[in-house]
């Protein structure tokens, strides 16, 4: 299967910079690094892009910046709205839907999004979703903590996921 063209680019944000891989209509891969090649290794490789076939732009590259730059305004939902296509199994395919759906403000344990997957017991499988999610801030893994509240893991650092709970919490208010 030949994966169909992508697009990348790297933003400045207040959390730093932030890269986005996107093919013509949604999102692959993104997160707080300027590493495209670290990006790429994320996503499936039923379509995963070469580094030397990104284009500079794409529809959906296009739209998923707005977004960020609207999510760092102060609009809190701006991404959770933006296309994202990932591939993996079924369960961690439903948990990332699902994850889409958690809002800003109103974070999840693990155990809470095992069970919004359809599958209480398995925390441990919703965790690794959570670590597996190749499209950070579109795919919200933030809003999902440990019971008790605690953070949990985040590939980017957990200094960047307290930031976005954060940031997601004054805009709730």
């Amino acid at each position: 299967m030949t994966a169909s063209p992508a697009a990348a680019r790297t933003i400045a944000t207040p959390d730093g910079p932030f890269t986005v891989i996107a093919d013509e209509d949604a999102v692959l891969a993104s997160g707080w690094t300027p590493d495209v090649a670290e990006l790429i290794t994320l996503i499936h490789r039923s379509m995963r892009p070469t580094a030397e076939d990104l284009a500079a732009s794409s529809p959906a590259l296009e739209e998923a910046l707005s977004a960020v730059e609207r999510y760092y305004a102060g609009d809190a939902a701006a991404a959770d709205a933006v296309a994202v296509r990932q591939r993996s199994g079924e369960f961690l395919e439903a948990t990332w839907r699902v994850m889409r759906e958690i809002r800003p403000g109103a974070p999840v344990t693990y155990a809470e999004l095992a069970a919004l997957a359809g599958r209480p017991a398995a925390a441990r499988p919703a965790a690794t979703a959570c670590a597996m999610n190749a499209a950070a801030l579109f795919v919200p893994c933030h809003r999902v903590l440990r019971t008790g509240g605690g953070l949990g893991g985040f590939r980017y650092g957990l200094a960047i996921k307290q930031s976005l709970l954060d940031r997601e919490e004054q805009a709730a208010h």
